[in-house]
């Protein structure tokens, strides 16, 4: 027996005009889930304003005090009650919703604050006095004087009090401060040129400051990677890399970091279009893609990337929040980011990140009870070392016949050059090699430290990308099938495959329309060898619902690859001749992303002559 549905009266329903309060409340609903949609809102009109310096200051975690302090232009004593108002705005004029060059254009932030909290905003404007307005629940007081020298200050008070409910979904203060963190600096990361100061005043008083950033001042670069060095970490500055591309009237600039410097989670990876941060699946999917061949699948790039073109180009009037965007070619976009990213990974070649390094000495450093001891020596002279080297050299020689330290020459120099002070082999990146430790690890010696290599997680990637290289020569070879197999989709699937045909046909998987909803797998790369077509179309189609786009048979065939790679790479427990680990050395030089091997990991330390005093104590 069906149960009667208790929202459904056996009367006739009446249609009702809503109030005003009800219609501001269900839009709050949309515009502001919790404080940190306050603090965004609020803090992009302050930089909508002009802005150079923006104050935030937050009690409980937002739900009791929110205040924005600028020195924007301000608002009139005259259009205060105006933006009170729900879509009343000073950003656009309504006649053209794709050209949009503020944060803001709605006209619903303040409305929904009003009607969910105790909002005040006091401000004056350049010409005019200071005057202040009050909403309390949805309910407007009338426009009074103030006392301010410029810009405005909108303080929020007890948020969602006009709907307790929603208070029952609020987190923990700290949870929701950390947030309100993420919110700014993120904001702070689109205006390097803006100052922010975020204060928590929980219990009164001065508070304390959780984040500050000052103005950055430089060229565009100059000033974003300063900013970038502040809000993501000095690691993430040392290890980026510079990218500036440029597309069909779409530019892509920012940093991203090397694979070595990679997150256990997507925790790293800032996107902004045309100056608004956003969280787009279409863009965060086309990062992973160009870091698809450099990381493992759980481990994650970092980057702070962004995008700019013109406005009529992207919608942002999807979503009230305005988080996500839509690209009228997204597959210029996408194209665009993994394009840039493998050029900027090809660029920096053989260099692994710094962090590495760190990590190396992190865990060779004691821990210690107290301050360490400092024993101070005087560093020898060129000519001493030189001569103690030489006059240690037989005794080590001896020692090479039994013991797994060997000493192994440089590679002769083909021909004669002037004598100088240090080997020419140690001017190269990597050095020149002195020796192979557990027949595994190379040393080398540079100019200023030593590097130890992973013999064979450094081959393992030379091999891999001669192999990547020969196959982007000859093209993937397919497979004729004797009998095509025949795989029956819905309707929606077998659009969806079709329409991404000729991607999956230049990785070697042919597939064409068969009747009805069912597709006919005419090939299949022959690399991959007997396949369940099958199996292979449905997981291309669960990745193409999830991400929008399907790399499986690249993974498949890059993954063959890669084990390929590693039989024929040269094994641990070899014992390898000065000749052949200085050549290992160049060819690393020489190769791109030879810095990580194909998992992620990095091929090679390297460790600065100071640090290495430093774990002696002899600095």
């Amino acid at each position: 027996m069906a149960h009667p549905n208790p929202n459904i009266s056996e009367e006739q329903p009446v249609i009702r005009q809503l109030d005003e309060g009800a219609i501001n409340r269900i839009a709050a609903g949309e515009v502001v889930e919790r404080p940190a949609s306050a603090v965004k809102e609020l803090v992009e009109n302050a930089i909508d304003a002009g802005a150079h310096r923006i104050a935030i200051d937050i009690a409980d975690g937002g739900k009791t005090l929110i205040r924005v302090t600028d020195d924007g232009c301000g608002i009139a004593p005259g259009d205060l009650a105006l933006a009170l108002l729900r879509h009343a705005t000073s950003k656009i004029d309504g006649s053209d919703l794709l050209n949009i060059h503020t944060f803001g254009f709605r006209g619903e932030a303040l409305p929904s604050l009003g009607a969910v909290g105790r909002l005040s905003l006091t401000s004056r404007a350049a010409g005019h006095e200071a005057a202040e307005i009050a909403v309390t629940g949805g309910r407007t007081d009338p426009v009074k004087p103030a006392a301010l020298r410029s810009g405005t200050v909108a303080e929020l008070r007890d948020l969602f009090f006009a709907t307790p409910a929603r208070l029952k979904f609020m987190r923990s203060d700290r949870a929701e401060m950390q947030a309100i963190s993420d919110t700014v600096k993120r904001l702070a990361m689109a205006e390097p040129g803006v100052g922010f100061t975020l204060r928590d005043v929980s219990g009164g008083g001065e508070g304390r400051i959780t984040f500050r950033a000052d103005s950055e001042n430089g060229d565009l670069f100059d000033a974003l990677h300063a900013r970038l060095a502040r809000i993501l970490g000095r690691e993430f500055a040392e290890n980026a890399l510079k990218i500036d591309a440029t597309r069909d009237g779409i530019r892509l600039f920012g940093y991203a970091a090397l694979p070595t410097y990679s997150r256990g989670a997507a925790v790293a990876q800032y996107l902004f279009v045309n100056g608004r941060p956003v969280r787009d699946k279409m863009l965060t999917g086309a990062l992973r893609a160009a870091y698809f061949d450099f990381l493992s699948r759980d481990r994650h790039p970092a980057a702070a990337l962004f995008i700019d073109c013109d406005p009529t180009l992207v919608d942002v009037n999807v979503h009230p929040a305005k988080s996500e965007v839509r690209f009228r070619d997204p597959g210029i976009a996408r194209g665009l980011i993994v394009s840039a990213l493998r050029a900027g990974l090809a660029e920096a070649g053989h260099r692994a990140s710094t962090t590495v390094a760190g990590a190396t000495l992190g865990a060779m450093r004691p821990e210690a009870a107290g301050p360490a001891r400092v024993y101070q020596m005087d560093r020898p002279s060129l000519s001493a070392r030189r001569a103690a080297h030489e006059a240690q050299a037989p005794g080590f020689a001896d020692l090479s016949s039994a013991f797994s330290g060997q000493i192994a020459e440089p590679a002769p120099i083909a021909s004669p050059v002037p004598e100088q002070d240090e080997p020419v082999a140690e001017h190269l990146p990597l050095g020149a090699a002195r020796g192979q430790v557990h027949e595994n690890y190379i040393i080398a010696q540079t100019e200023d430290g030593i590097v130890i290599v992973d013999q064979h997680a450094a081959h393992e990637r030379l091999v891999y990308e001669k192999l990547k290289h020969q196959m982007a020569e000859t093209g993937i070879v397919a497979q004729a099938l004797l009998i095509p197999e025949i795989v029956e989709l819905s309707a929606g699937d077998r659009a969806r495959l079709l329409e991404v045909a000729d991607q999956l046909a230049a990785m070697g998987l042919t597939i064409e329309a068969f009747g009805g909803s069912a597709v006919a797998v005419r090939e299949t790369p022959a690399i991959l060898g007997e396949v369940n077509a099958g199996a292979m179309l449905r997981d291309i189609l669960d990745e193409l619902a999830d991400q929008g786009e399907s790399q499986m048979v690249q993974a498949k065939i890059e993954s063959i690859l890669s084990r390929v790679a590693c039989h024929g790479s040269i094994r641990s427990g070899r014992r390898m001749r000065g000749e052949e680990m200085n050549a290992l050395l160049r060819e690393m030089e020489a190769t791109p992303h030879s810095g990580q091997c194909n998992h992620g990991r990095p091929t090679y330390v390297e460790l600065k002559l100071a640090d290495i005093e430093r774990l002696f104590g002899r600095t």
